[in-house]
């Protein structure tokens, strides 16, 4: 193997992340033994042209003889990598890489991370498609709204293997599975419980849409000039049509303070600081979840004054909203169904099994599973599985 250590030294030498990231975090390997000539000529020419032969007669032979069914294109422009913006496809290089990592640590799924250097929209999609027989799923990462809802969907209309944008599906599932037990601790009902989403980006448009289906009736969305409503000027569709889903149908307008006086939950999406004074007019046993990161929108110890429930995207206090609890086990459970598709009814059965898998223990400090736990992605597959073939998108 060849010394992938840096040959110069550079400031970052015995830094111990970066020491982690020497030669990156990935590599292929073989499946199969090739220790002589039997096995090379089975694995290669002349034995592979029988499989290749085969496939070219019964396309859907490549699910049992290749890697495709098990593999999944991780795609991004790096237009909005975590909380660091627009840096760029190869500076993304090491999340996708880590997002690779995940899937195959936590799912048992091949993943690929593919860094394209482009950002407009057509480029990307017609890129995504011809791509698309090499893999069995696409999971759009770190594209910044609005265009990423546009080559989600067409992606969507146009290939018949799961495509899943993770910034917006993966953090909605996790978020409504910790809301369910948040909301059970707290004696509330999907149906009463009013709900103010901070952001309207990837993530709060679907966030709000999962919480819609799964129940909440009463859900405003800010973004920095207050409530997203019709009447409001400048929107843009995606804004417009969120406002049509949410403070039209219960007449909600008016700044974010006047939003999120007596609410119920405050889920922050959008990064920016919420004054305690505001957190401290919600109602009695609120829920907060503040998601930006590594800088909640409410800090954990400003939030647990006035909230009884607090949850953050990190690591080092309880309640971390990740979007690893999710992902790897919706592929697996896609994959395994052979699913053309993941459907709205998959993303809300794989929210109700993170949240059973604690829902019996669950307290204020733990309302979602760790990442760690072993039982997460079985039991994530198991109900995105069933429900793939519950809606009809499964092939076996």
């Amino acid at each position: 193997m060849p010394d992938l250590a840096p040959q110069t030294q550079n400031p970052h030498a015995g830094d111990p992340v970066f020491d982690l990231h020497v030669g990156g975090k990935m590599e292929i390997s073989s499946r199969v033994a090739l220790s002589g000539p039997e096995e090379l000529s089975m694995a290669y020419t002349p034995g592979v042209a029988r499989v290749c032969q085969a496939i070219a007669e019964d396309a859907s032979l490549a699910d049992d003889y290749t890697w495709v069914p098990n593999t999944v294109a991780v795609v991004t422009d790096g237009t909005a990598v975590l909380g660091l913006g627009d840096i760029g496809p190869r500076a993304a290089m090491p999340v996708m890489e880590g997002k690779a990592v995940l899937f195959k640590q936590f799912g048992g799924v091949d993943a690929v991370p593919i860094c394209l250097d482009t950002v407009d929209v057509d480029e990307i999609v017609e890129t995504v498609v011809r791509l698309a027989p090499s893999f069995g799923g696409i999971n759009l990462e770190d594209i910044s709204a609005p265009r990423c809802f546009e080559i989600e969907e067409r992606l969507k209309q146009r290939l018949d293997i799961p495509v899943f944008h993770d910034d917006q599906h993966g953090t909605a599932v996790v978020v409504l599975a910790a809301l369910e037990n948040a909301l059970r601790l707290t004696g509330r009902l999907m149906e009463t419980t009013r709900v103010v989403v901070s952001g309207a980006g990837a993530a709060g448009v679907a966030v709000t849409k999962i919480l819609l289906a799964a129940g909440i009736t009463d859900v405003v969305v800010t973004d920095r000039t207050g409530v997203l409503h019709s009447g409001r000027e400048g929107l843009n569709d995606s804004k417009a049509a969120l406002a049509q889903l949410t403070a039209d149908r219960t007449g909600r307008t008016g700044s974010f303070a006047e939003a999120l006086d007596g609410a119920d939950v405050f889920i922050g999406l959008s990064g920016g600081t919420v004054a305690e004074e505001l957190v401290a007019t919600m109602a009695d046993d609120a829920i907060v979840f503040g998601l930006a990161n590594p800088t909640p929108e409410v800090h954990p110890d400003v939030a647990h004054r006035h909230a009884r429930i607090v949850a953050t995207g990190r690591s080092d206090f309880p309640n971390q909203i990740n979007n690893v609890l999710a992902f790897p086990g919706i592929f697996r459970g896609a994959f395994d169904a052979r699913a053309t598709a993941i459907t709205e009814g998959m993303k809300l059965a794989a929210a109700d099994a993170l949240a059973a898998l604690v829902a019996d223990e669950a307290r204020e400090d733990l309302i979602i599973p760790s990442p760690f736990d072993p039982r997460v992605g079985p039991a994530v597959a198991a109900a995105v599985a069933a429900a793939a073939r519950n809606d009809g998108v499964a092939r076996r």
